[in-house]
C-alpha cells in the first residue's frame, strides 16, 4: 500500500492528523485520535512489558522534558547535534543536504560528513528543486534543538530534550543508591523528544515532536552478566559492515554464536540484539523476510558508539528499508561527560571494593514510526475490504458489540457491552448501518473481534464471535467470550530473561 493510501486511511478513521489542521497544519507535528492514541499506548505498554521485563533489575522512570543548558553542553548536543543545511541563493529555500541528494537519486548519503556532501552536490551541480534557478549553497551545520527561556525574565536557558536517553544518565546516581547498588541496572524512558528538523518528511519518520522508548543498561564491561546467554538456536538477519565493505548488499540469517565467535560482537551485545529482533518479529508481527539488522561502520555511526546495529524494516509505502530502532554500545562516554560537566563522580563501588564507571548499552525504539510500520505491514486490501491485522494486544479496542437489529437486540447488546467493560475490556457498541458496514469500520482500525447479538442470543444466551482476519464465526457464551478476549488482550513477555535482582 502506498503512503498516500495509508495516510488517507489514517485520516478517514481518525488515527492521526496534522496538528492545527484547520489552520493548514504545522510541518512535522501530528495529533493522534482516539483509535490512534489507544494503539500508541498499547504499543508503549507492549514495549515496556518486553524490554523492562528482560530483568528484575530494569526500571522505568518519568523524567521532565526540559533540560538545562549545562546538561546539553556536557552531553555534546550544543556542539554536535546538527544536520547539514543548504540554501538556494535565489529563492532562499532551505533543504537538508542529504535529503536533497536522495531526491536527486543519490544513494548512501545519510551520515556523510559535510565535506563529502558538498563534493556530491558540486559534482551533480543541479539547480534548486523549488525555483529551478538558484544555486545550492555549501552545507553548514544547523543545530536541531528547540531552546526555551525559563523564569519570568528568561534568564535561565534550557532546551526541550532532543532525546530521552540523557534523562537516564542524569538519574543513574539516584537510582544506583535507591535500587540496592547492583549492576547491571537498566533505566527505561518512554516519552517525547523534540528536534527542529530542517525538512520533516515521510509522515511519522521525520517529525519535530515524537515519542521514543529507550532502555539504557549500565553494566560492568569486564564482567558482563553471566545470565546474558544466547539461546543455542539464536539467528540474526545481519548485514555487517565488514560484508558491506566487500560489496555485499543482502543480509544473511546468521547464527548469533558465529557472530560472537568471529569477534563481530560480544555476547552481551548479541543477546540484546537478539531479544530486540524477537520483539519486532514476534510481538509486532513483522515478517522475518522484511527485517534486517544493519551495522553502521565507523564513519556512519555516532562517534561515541563502539557498535551500532540499526533494526530496519522493508516498507512498501516508503520504498525500501527504514530504521525502526537500534542497539548502541556507547561505552562510558555518557557518564564520563556528565561526571565532568557536573563535577560529580558518577563511578560506583561494587561488592568487593571494585570502583568503576559503568558502560552503557542502549536499546532505542521509535514509537511513531513503528505505528507507521504496523500499518505498512498489516493493513491489507482484499477486494472491497480493508482490514488492519494488528496483533490483538495492540488494537485500539478488543471488540465491537453489534446488535443485529438495534430495536430488537439493542437492550441485550447494551447489557453485554456493560458486562465486558466491567471486566476491564476496551470495547465499543455500534448500531449504525448494516452489519457488513459495521464489520468494515472495526476491521479498518484493527479491532480483532466483533460480537453480534441476534435472535438466538435472546433465547439461549450465546453470541456470535467473529474474528477479523479469518472472518470465522463461532457461537459462545459470555464466560467463553470473556476468556477469549482476555487471552487476546495481553502482550507476551520474553521467555529468556536477564540478570536477576537481589
Amino acid at each position: 500500500m502506498d503512503s498516500e493510501t495509508l495516510m488517507a486511511t489514517f485520516l478517514r478513521r481518525g488515527i492521526l492528523w496534522p496538528t492545527a489542521e484547520i489552520y493548514g497544519g504545522i510541518q512535522g507535528f501530528y495529533d493522534y485520535g482516539d483509535a490512534g492514541g489507544a494503539i500508541k499506548r498499547n504499543l508503549e505498554s507492549a514495549w515496556d512489558r518486553w524490554f523492562v521485563g528482560l530483568s528484575p533489575g530494569y526500571y522505568r522512570i518519568e523524567p521532565a522534558e526540559v533540560l538545562p543548558e549545562a546538561v546539553l553542553r556536557a552531553s555534546g548536543h550544543l556542539a554536535n547535534f546538527a544536520d547539514p543545511l543548504v540554501t538556494c541563493d535565489s529563492c532562499n529555500e532551505r533543504f537538508r543536504a542529504d535529503t536533497l541528494l536522495e531526491e536527486w537519486g543519490e544513494k548512501d548519503v545519510e551520515g556523510l560528513r559535510v565535506e563529502d556532501l558538498q563534493a556530491r552536490i558540486s559534482q551533480i551541480n543541479k539547480k534548486c528543486p523549488k525555483c529551478g534557478r538558484g544555486k545550492i549553497s555549501p552545507p553548514k551545520a544547523f543545530n536541531l534543538m528547540f531552546g526555551v527561556d525559563v523564569g519570568t525574565e528568561g534568564r535561565e536557558r534550557a532546551y526541550l530534550r532532543p532525546e530521552t536517553a540523557q534523562s537516564s544518565y542524569l538519574a543513574f546516581s539516584r537510582l544506583w543508591n535507591v535500587m540496592r547498588k547492583k549492576l547491571p541496572l537498566g533505566v527505561a524512558v518512554v516519552g517525547k523528544a523534540y528536534r527542529n528538523e530542517i525538512a520533516p518528511r515521510q509522515v511519522l519518520f521525520r517529525m519535530r515532536a515524537f515519542t521514543q522508548a529507550e532502555l539504557q543498561i549500565f553494566f560492568d564491561p569486564e564482567e558482563p552478566a553471566a545470565s546474558w546467554k544466547l539461546p543455542v538456536d539464536a539467528k540474526l538477519p545481519v548485514l555487517t559492515a565488514r560484508r558491506r565493505a566487500r560489496g555485499d548488499t543482502e543480509h544473511l540469517l546468521t547464527p548469533a554464536s558465529e557472530l560472537v565467535a568471529s569477534g563481530e560482537m560480544p555476547e552481551f551485545y548479541a543477546y540484546h540484539l537478539y531479544m530486540s529482533y524477537l520483539f519486532y518479529r514476534d510481538i509486532l508481527g513483522y515478517p522475518e523476510r522484511s527485517l534486517r539488522l544493519f551495522e553502521k561502520n565507523e564513519k556512519e555511526r555516532a562517534f561515541y558508539n563502539r557498535i551500532q546495529y540499526d533494526i530496519e524494516l522493508k516498507l512498501e509505502s516508503l520504498g525500501g528499508f527504514k530504521e525502526m530502532g537500534a542497539v548502541h554500545y556507547r561505552g562510558d562516554y555518557d557518564l564520563s561527560r556528565h561526571s565532568e560537566g557536573s563535577k560529580s563522580d558518577l563511578g560506583v563501588t561494587l561488592d568487593g571494593g571494585k570502583h568503576l564507571l559503568p558502560h552503557v548499552l542502549e536499546l532505542t525504539f521509535g514509537i511513531d514510526r513503528n505505528i507507521w510500520g504496523l500499518a505498512d505491514v498489516h493493513l491489507h486490501k482484499d477486494q472491497d475490504r480493508t482490514f488492519w491485522s494488528l496483533p490483538s494486544y495492540l488494537s485500539p479496542l478488543v471488540a465491537g458489540v453489534l446488535p443485529l437489529i438495534p430495536k430488537e437486540h439493542g437492550a441485550l447488546a447494551n447489557s453485554l457491552y456493560q458486562s465486558l467493560r466491567s471486566e476491564g475490556f476496551r470495547v465499543t457498541i455500534d448500531e449504525a448501518g448494516s452489519v457488513g458496514r459495521r464489520y468494515a469500520r472495526l476491521d479498518e482500525v484493527g479491532v480483532p473481534f466483533a460480537v453480534t447479538v441476534d435472535r438466538d442470543s435472546l433465547t439461549n444466551g450465546t453470541f456470535t464471535l467473529r474474528a477479523r482476519d479469518a472472518k470465522t464465526q463461532q457461537r459462545l457464551s459470555l464466560p467463553e467470550i470473556i476468556l477469549e478476549l482476555r487471552r487476546a488482550s495481553v502482550s507476551p513477555v520474553p521467555s529468556s530473561v536477564g540478570p536477576t535482582a537481589p
